[in-house]
């Protein structure tokens, strides 16, 4: 109904899945997460293809009924979903299958008022099978339910109602709770799409295989844009543009970014574009809005919608529904916005890259944001605009109110606002509001300001010194404790073109000063981020190089944390010959106690790694080599 639809053969490239260990819950935001994987080598991953997810690896006996697949927003869940269906269907893969129910979370919360029995829920998505008794015994089949964080059922897996018969009937959520935990037909198969933040929803006892989504890998990466561009040329010219912007490469794991940055960059380094070519996120956002909306301008309706109003009322659904954590959105979440349902319908239609309306199975509509990253900037776009248009703060929730006039001399209100920003985003415990106030604070940036210029007649000239804002963040970089949650801010100064504390810390890296001198604790948070956000891989993490004369082990240890965890193995200095113990031992011998510097490792690696020490006698008195990819080994 939105285009020319695309045969997904023609354009599908392989993506990088892997079998991962646990279903366990990850709170950092997505993109944080792909920062880390990253970092990651990928040489003892166990690969697995998308056709392959329900056949044991070597070594692997048990039969495997419920697999969970988990991935970032983007990087590709739905589109595998949709390459095994294809493959099944045109007769090249998993013949052994009779039957595929492909089930989206987001069709299902439209039923999950009814009381049903599997048969008739089976029936009013797929009218073609109500003349097919589905039975274990006749058919294998496989139920698909796509996107579990989409979920707004209650799948309550405590529940003692215990459903043995596809003809009981009971709500759509007790159905499918049955469904998973193999009561309802014990040998179909199921397969379960989430992202990270809610793959715990299923208990690990109801799942035989957890698989990840992890994108494009760094081959897959260039594949990807050699394929889109036909101008290799061109294509090469766009590849060593983001290579020369770390954070804008590590996003193109996620292939969404991949398309985003090809539709850009290959405009503007195509053709005589004035302007400068986008080395951050929010530049690269607002000039993909920019040209998505003079596309609108191509279509018959544009004088009916103006673009202030249609970028206002998306941009208050994508605040207001990122704050609660939705990514998929119904009749009431538009209304509450202002925005009944054919003027969702018609914006769809003028910025199908954007917002996108679906018409499932079940004939409801649903709508979206074609990407989170893509309503993260729509809700700093709506509270920059907010402020510099209406004067509006929209961190005081419901009771919104004008900011008085002010005195440029006494105050910076605009500054004011980016602090509250902050702190909001700080707060966060799952970090849901990091990326949003990159691009809020990217906005304030002049050379944004200039492009939104082109998209938005209303502007207004205000106040603003970014030296007041970079002194909070440098300020709440200074308090954190963990050098972790100072990352995202060190990302911020990047959107707002602050780089100093980076600057001095790779001097002192460049210059081998760095074990000399007594760093402060922003400075170390500074250290954690130049090394993730550097081009060489961490396969091996030596601390030696870190520790001088003014700093301990255990406290370099416990500042490079984060580096710790994402490095393949890592070598830790402990000097016993003179009776000096780095880390927290208690024992007063010259030997190390094992339980002890076993405790005190895992306790500066924080837990995540199971530590195992053996024969203690053959440590080398200087040096002791960990290696953490399954246990520590010391």
């Amino acid at each position: 109904m939105q285009g020319n639809p695309t045969l997904l053969n023609e354009i599908y490239t392989e993506l990088y899945i892997t079998e991962s260990e646990s279903a366990e819950i990850n709170n950092e935001h997505e993109v944080r997460q792909i920062e880390t994987q990253s970092r990651r080598a990928a040489t003892e991953d166990t690969a697995i293809k998308c056709n392959n997810i329900f056949r044991p690896l070597p070594g692997q006996d048990k039969p495997i009924r419920t697999v969970l697949t988990k991935g970032v927003a983007g990087i590709g869940k739905t589109v595998s979903v949709q390459k095994f269906i294809l493959d099944w269907a045109e007769g090249k893969e998993n013949q052994d299958v009779q039957l595929i129910f492909p089930l989206p979370f987001r069709e299902i919360n439209l039923m999950k008022d009814k009381t049903l029995n599997l048969s008739d829920l089976l029936n009013i998505f797929f009218p073609d099978t109500q003349e097919i008794k589905i039975s274990c015994d006749e058919y294998k089949v496989l139920f698909i339910f796509d996107g579990l964080d989409e979920c707004h059922l209650s799948l309550d897996f405590k529940s003692k109602v215990k459903l043995c018969k596809i003809s009981e009937s009971a709500s759509v959520d007790v159905l499918l709770m049955n469904l998973i935990v193999g009561n309802l037909l014990p040998s179909a198969l199921i397969w379960i799409t989430s992202r990270p933040a809610a793959a715990d929803l299923i208990p690990s006892e109801c799942v035989h295989r957890v698989t990840e989504v992890r994108g494009f890998n760094e081959p897959q990466k260039e594949e990807y844009f050699r394929k889109s561009i036909c101008d290799q040329s061109l294509a090469n010219r766009i590849i060593s543009h983001l290579k020369s912007s770390r954070s804008l490469y590590i996003m193109c794991h996620i292939p969404v970014f991949c398309w985003i940055s090809a539709t850009v960059l290959e405009k503007m380094l195509s053709q005589a574009e004035s302007g400068e070519i986008p080395k951050t996120l929010t530049q690269m956002y607002t000039h993909f809005l920019i040209l998505q909306t003079s596309i609108k301008h191509e279509k018959y309706y544009e004088k009916k919608v103006k673009d202030e109003d249609m970028i206002l009322k998306l941009g208050k659904l994508a605040f207001q529904q990122l704050v609660k954590g939705n990514l998929i959105f119904y009749d009431k979440d538009l209304r509450e916005c202002g925005i009944d349902v054919t003027e969702a319908s018609v914006y769809s239609g003028l910025c199908t890259q954007i917002f996108r309306e679906e018409l499932g199975l079940y004939q409801g509509k649903v709508f979206c944001f074609v990407h989170l990253s893509l309503q993260e900037h729509l809700a700093a776009l709506y509270v920059h605009l907010c402020f510099t248009i209406h004067s509006i703060n929209v961190f005081d929730g419901t009771k919104q109110r004008l900011l008085k006039f002010f005195n440029p001399k006494k105050c910076n209100p605009l500054s004011d606002l980016h602090q509250r920003a902050v702190d909001e985003a700080l707060q966060s415990k799952n970090g849901h509001l990091d990326i949003f106030l990159r691009f809020f604070l990217g906005l304030s940036v002049e050379s944004n300001q200039t492009l939104l210029q082109k998209l938005l007649t209303q502007t207004r000239t205000y106040f603003y010194i970014k030296a007041e804002t970079v002194e909070y963040i440098t300020q709440k970089i200074r308090e954190n404790r963990s050098p972790e949650k100072s990352i995202n801010l060190f990302h911020c100064l990047n959107e707002l073109g602050d780089d100093s504390l980076m600057q001095e810390i790779q001097r002192y890296l460049k210059s081998g000063e760095i074990r000399k001198t007594k760093l402060s604790s922003s400075q170390w948070s500074a250290l954690v981020y130049v090394l993730l956000t550097s081009e060489q891989k961490m396969d091996v993490f030596d601390l030696k190089h870190f520790i001088g004369a003014q700093t301990k082990a255990n406290e370099v240890l416990q500042y490079l944390l984060p580096v710790v965890k994402e490095s393949r193995s890592v070598r830790i200095f402990v000097s016993f010959s003179q009776g000096t113990q780095p880390f927290q031992n208690t024992s007063k011998s010259t030997t190390p106690d094992d339980k002890a510097l076993s405790a005190a490792i895992t306790e500066y690696v924080g837990g995540h790694l199971t530590s195992t020490l053996e024969d203690s006698e053959r440590l080398e008195d200087d040096l002791a080599f960990v290696n953490h990819d399954d246990h520590l080994g010391i």
